[in-house]
């Protein structure tokens, strides 16, 4: 079972956010995977991490809105020939074929897709393994 960080959880108090609601939905989300994620701060916003290794970070600016973003890393990385995640993920905006973005501006958005964003986040993990 992943663990929600008091570190992560103290950072965000600090800045007030007001989609604070949404951020934390987000965050019990994500640590619901059925893989094992380490929660911590990377890039200004909560990092979730797979074996060491960063593959999925929340952009909690400009605070209009909350993004998730799912890569590989920080280091640029050989681009598969596809898309890592095949499937019908119609909110996913692709950068590159190893990085794409979920964004979100209100809760109702997040419940709406709740369950292709936990399957997202449990197939990413998987797909990326290794990367």
């Amino acid at each position: 079972m992943n663990i929600i960080s008091d570190e992560v959880t103290a950072f965000l108090d600090s800045l007030e956010h007001p989609l604070r609601v949404e951020i934390d939905y987000l965050r019990k989300l994500i640590l619901s995977s059925e893989y094992e994620l380490a929660e911590g701060i990377k890039w200004n916003g909560p990092n979730y991490s797979s074996n060491g290794e960063d593959r999925i970070t929340m952009r909690l600016h400009p605070q209009r809105q909350v993004q998730i973003i799912f890569h590989r890393g920080a280091k640029k990385s050989v681009q598969p020939e596809d898309k890592l995640l095949k499937g019908e993920y119609d909110f996913l905006l692709w950068k590159e074929n190893d990085r794409a973005i979920a964004t979100f501006s209100r809760i109702s958005d997040i419940e709406k897709n709740a369950c292709k964003l936990r399957e997202i986040v449990d197939r990413w993990i998987e797909v990326t393994a290794g990367c």
